[in-house]
């Protein structure tokens, strides 16, 4: 399987080694892997502050250098959800774009939605013999239907123990400009969040977005908690963060 991997620009500036350990995880599905140079955002903060010409410029981007691929992966679900859910939209009065960001919506997945259900894969090389809980973020469960794969890939690994929080499936407050324009809701939504994370004694919180990683570590810092680890479920399964 030809596979082009969207890195996202937010993991491209605030943590490459989780796109690393999705291009490692790919490999070891047997994937062929390319990552075009010159890609850069989906267009998702755009077309969420109600830019659609920006979005717009940014779409016709990616389809060009994304449709040559037989898949399109993401190491997010926000960003795969754009691609799919949303680019439609915004080509809603121009047929030939619609047409080519409905082809290449139908090849876009979310990494362990890919991983699990097109290349099935059947091992994973990490190790991490600690207790996590997992926060499922917005845009993978509610447009991807995102919740099972990336525990059914957990659970590949010996002595990883996994404790659901209460309110797993409830939103970290990030939202992208969210966080901007309602900063106290927020503040009040991530603390609640973190109030879950603490209450069930987890080494790490692991996730599978990278916003929402960085709003939860962010205020688990703030809280004074410098001992979890937040964690993208893509470095624990590649092992890149064994310790």
């Amino acid at each position: 399987m030809r596979v082009g991997l969207f890195v996202t620009c937010l993991v491209d500036l605030m943590r490459p080694r989780i796109g690393f350990a999705a291009l490692k995880l790919l490999e070891a599905a047997g994937c062929e892997v390319a990552v075009p140079r010159a890609q850069t955002c989906c267009g998702q903060p755009a077309y969420n502050s109600g830019d659609r010409a920006t979005a717009r410029a940014l779409a016709r981007k990616v389809l060009a250098e994304f449709e040559g691929y037989e898949y399109v992966v993401a190491p997010s679900g926000s960003c795969a959800g754009m691609i799919r859910a949303h680019f439609p939209d915004l080509f809603s009065g121009e047929p030939a774009e619609l047409a080519r960001a409905r082809r290449l919506g139908e090849r876009t997945y979310e990494l362990t939605d890919f991983l699990v259900n097109v290349a099935r894969l059947q091992g994973v090389t990490g190790k991490y013999n600690k207790l996590i809980t997992y926060h499922d973020s917005c845009a993978g469960l509610r447009e991807l239907g995102v919740k099972t794969q990336p525990r059914a890939l957990l659970a590949m690994m010996p002595g990883l123990r996994l404790k659901e929080m209460d309110e797993a499936e409830t939103c970290c407050g990030f939202g992208g400009a969210f966080a901007v324009k309602f900063g106290e809701i927020s503040t009040h939504i991530a603390e609640r969040k973190c109030a879950n994370i603490a209450a069930c004694g987890a080494d790490a919180v692991v996730l599978g977005d990278l916003g929402c990683m960085l709003n939860i570590e962010g205020r688990l810092r703030r809280r004074g908690d410098l001992r979890t680890k937040v964690l993208h479920v893509a470095e624990v399964l590649a092992g890149v963060d064994e310790n």
